[in-house]
């Protein structure tokens, strides 16, 4: 026998089936025109888990509106926001749907399940500043305080130019939604969450914290004061690059993309690796390990690119963004190019918040800045993006992409950190971020930059031959690191 559906809908064509089912006891009425094959669980948990599937079935043209349409889901209490053809309330086990009427959906309110769409952004957002006539949950609007931290939220991870973009499309809709003065309150809000000084209008803490200079991580903005320091109490060596020639370059560029992705879990053979950058397409049902490589390489193997230094906070947060798109780019579900959404961690280790990372970058920049040998910005620069953790996925790479930056705008050799290096460099990083000692840091990364000032060749198989000579591609377990061929050194 088939297995049948948890949520079915009573429609003309099956009523007999339906009948036939239900006299069997395989399934039961819970609501007209509403049946379940759950025989156990209440009728409450049944809709709730299946609410978007029946929504589309039994309202068709109806699309989530509101603070629905930002929100994604039902209120904790099992309100739904909709608009439809005409004003209506339906009350189901565990859901009340409030039918608002209203024009029908735009070319940008996108599908949302089946056929049921969902206001675009830019739509919902005029929709959340018309008035309310309740508050709280039964209020078809979210408070003024949750509209800004939403916006402030979208500001945060997309950045000022994609809420521009909003506010420009909202400008565009308001006419033919007759939602003139909402375009007028909207207008205000945002440019009030996007200036210098602190407005009366906004009312979130959030949002007043963006305008008076971002909150930010206070404890990681101690550990970034401590790592500064360290850094310049001391003097450094000038690695100068060899690689001179670009097919130099781009060799180093590619032991470098392999060692950091190998690293992060993105394991391959080195001729697997050899066969994704040379014909620059995936292995077979690797695509988005294969796209990692072939990102990080894309990046690192661009002299030009390489020499793009950020010289501003605001520049920080851009090149991030964009070199992370990049390197991510066939990830989509851990949004490329955006500062994450939820946070993350990793053991024991809390990363930075999200609502806290623009401003922790932004103060940390403050640091960077003073800094002035291009190791003690790498090293600072690769260990705050690293502690700061600003994506979903793909920081270790992307703190390594931002440290070696700043060797090569100087023409001063790149550090790659070779599989043998592992537990000796994760070590140093935990190191500093739980016992605030630099030291060990500081010299692991040093001799890191030391043996891959040694490493330049003008062809790919000489090169790969003193790598394998120096035991570069071995486990921590394996072998230890001969910095020069025929000697044998532990980083510490």
């Amino acid at each position: 026998m088939a297995r049948l559906q948890e949520i079915i809908i009573g429609v003309a064509d099956k009523s007999k089936e339906i009948g036939k089912l239900e006299k069997q006891g395989l399934v039961r009425k819970i609501a007209p025109r509403l049946y379940t094959s759950n025989l156990e669980e209440a009728p409450e948990k049944v809709v709730r888990r299946n609410w978007y599937r029946l929504v589309s079935e039994l309202f068709p043209g109806a699309f989530l509106s509101h603070r629905s349409a930002l929100e994604r889901m039902p209120t904790p209490e099992g309100h739904l926001y909709l608009t439809y053809g005409h004003k209506r309330l339906v009350e189901l086990p565990g859901l009340t749907l409030h039918f608002s009427k209203g024009p029908g959906p735009l070319e940008d309110d996108a599908l949302f399940f089946g056929n049921m769409r969902s206001s675009g952004l830019a739509r919902a957002y005029l929709e959340n500043l018309q008035r309310a006539k309740r508050s709280g949950e039964a209020a078809k609007i979210l408070s003024r305080e949750q509209l800004e931290e939403k916006i402030e939220a979208y500001l945060r991870v997309k950045g000022e130019e994609a809420l521009n973009q909003a506010r420009d499309r909202a400008r565009q809709i308001a006419p033919a939604l007759g939602m003139e003065k909402e375009f007028s309150m909207l207008t205000q809000l945002i440019t009030d969450l996007l200036g210098t000084g602190l407005s009366k209008n906004l009312v979130s803490p959030i949002a007043r914290a963006r305008v008076l200079g971002e909150p930010m991580d206070s404890d990681r903005i101690q550990l970034f004061e401590l790592v500064y320091e360290a850094l310049v109490k001391k003097d450094y060596p000038d690695y100068e690059d060899q690689n001179k020639s670009i097919a130099a370059y781009q060799h180093f560029a590619f032991f470098e993309s392999y060692f950091s992705n190998y690293i992060e879990g993105t394991e391959f053979t080195v001729d697997e690796a050899k066969q994704i950058i040379t014909t620059a397409a995936p292995l077979p049902a690797r695509d988005e390990d294969s796209h990692d490589v072939l990102g990080t390489y894309q990046i690192v193997s661009n002299k030009k690119e390489m020499s793009v230094l950020p010289g501003s906070p605001d520049d920080l947060l851009k090149l991030l963004r964009e070199r992370h798109a990049v390197l991510l780019s066939a990830r989509k579900t851990k949004s490329p190019g955006e500062f994450k959404d939820r946070n993350n961690r990793a053991g024991a280790t809390e990363f930075v918040d999200m609502k806290l990372i623009p401003g922790t970058l932004k103060k940390g920049f403050d640091w960077y800045s003073l800094l002035q040998h291009p190791f003690a910005r790498a090293a600072y620069m690769m260990f705050m993006v690293s502690e700061v953790h600003p994506f979903l996925d793909g920081n270790g790479r992307i703190a390594c992409v931002m440290m070696n930056a700043e060797l090569s705008a100087k023409g001063l050799s790149k550090i790659m950190i070779p599989t043998v290096f592992r537990e000796d460099y994760m070590g140093a990083l935990k190191k500093l971020t739980k016992q605030r000692n630099a030291d060990a840091y500081i010299s692991t990364l040093l001799r890191a930059w030391e043996f891959s000032s040694r490493v330049h060749n003008d062809d790919l198989d000489a090169m790969e031959e003193y790598l394998t000579n120096c035991n570069a591609f071995l486990s921590h377990k394996e072998g230890y690191l001969k910095i020069i061929p025929g000697t044998s050194k532990r980083w510490n």
